[in-house]
């Protein structure tokens, strides 16, 4: 698979955009693709960019795995918990460590896998005409890429099951009221809307982004004293960055501040 081809990058001033580039398979992702998302983010977090925006191209955002091309679940067990431990676990574990926020852009089919990269995003921008589908059970799998615990996190149990265990579309609007996406706009806006917003968080003080994804995961996983704990930890660390020392400097010259991310 060629993964200049599948996987298009380009950068928008300080905003990197990744788009899955599988139009006539609905974006579906091959193992090779799963490889090759965390390398190429990294590559583009490490040259910069301080926000990242996931989409799909040609009127989808992503269909999951690719059913038959080295991208799907079926094989014998022992094939199948390798397939998770070393492609799928640590592409929602990069998706959720990454030091910058990320922006999901998604028209279309968010189903199977692809509804976890859509959820995993901390701002989902969600067409009218889109849907979120934990389709798995429908092929005899169970939910994979982190959507279990980003769906139930979102939703709660009952929510969570009637979802994976019908394996039906839930519609924008709906998910928009289940907490599961952060907004719904107009199709043709959807790519307009991502940029905006990640075009905003990469001008904020990047390390404290970072630090803020990082604290909410430990504030969803843990109880209040482990929260505590990050809230202290991460405050120490981002009150020695510039971006601090800038904030502080223009709230008190009564002026915009300029954060360089630093």
């Amino acid at each position: 698979m060629d993964e200049e081809r599948t996987l298009l990058v380009e950068r928008l001033g300080a905003v990197s955009r990744l788009t899955i580039n599988r139009p006539e398979q609905m974006n579906a992702f091959t193992e090779d693709m799963v490889l090759a998302i965390p390398r190429l983010l990294e590559a583009e977090i490490a040259a910069g960019a301080r926000a990242i925006i996931l989409t799909g191209a040609g009127g989808n955002f992503c269909s999951g795995a690719s059913i038959g091309s080295g991208g799907g679940s079926g094989g014998p067990p022992i094939a199948i918990q390798d397939k998770m431990d070393h492609y799928y676990a640590p592409l929602a574990r990069f998706l959720a460590d990454m030091p910058v926020p990320l922006v999901t852009a998604v028209n279309g089919a968010a189903a199977g896998g692809g509804a976890a990269l859509a959820l995993a995003g901390d701002y989902i921008v969600a067409g009218r005409g889109s849907y979120v589908m934990l389709a798995f059970a429908r092929i005899g799998l169970v939910p994979d890429i982190g959507a279990t615990w980003l769906v139930a996190q979102a939703c709660g149990r009952v929510r969570t099951l009637k979802l994976a265990l019908l394996a039906d579309k839930l519609p924008a609007e709906e998910a928009l009221a289940a907490g599961l996406v952060s907004e719904v706009v107009d199709d043709e806006a959807v790519a307009g809307r991502a940029e905006e917003v990640a075009a905003r968080l990469a001008a904020m003080p990047t390390r404290t982004l970072g630090a803020i994804r990082r604290q909410v995961r430990v504030a969803l996983e843990a109880g209040l004293d482990a929260t505590l704990a990050a809230e202290g930890a991460n405050q120490a660390m981002v009150a020695q960055t510039r971006d601090f020392r800038e904030g502080v400097a223009a709230f008190k010259e009564k002026r915009k501040p300029v954060f360089t991310g630093e």
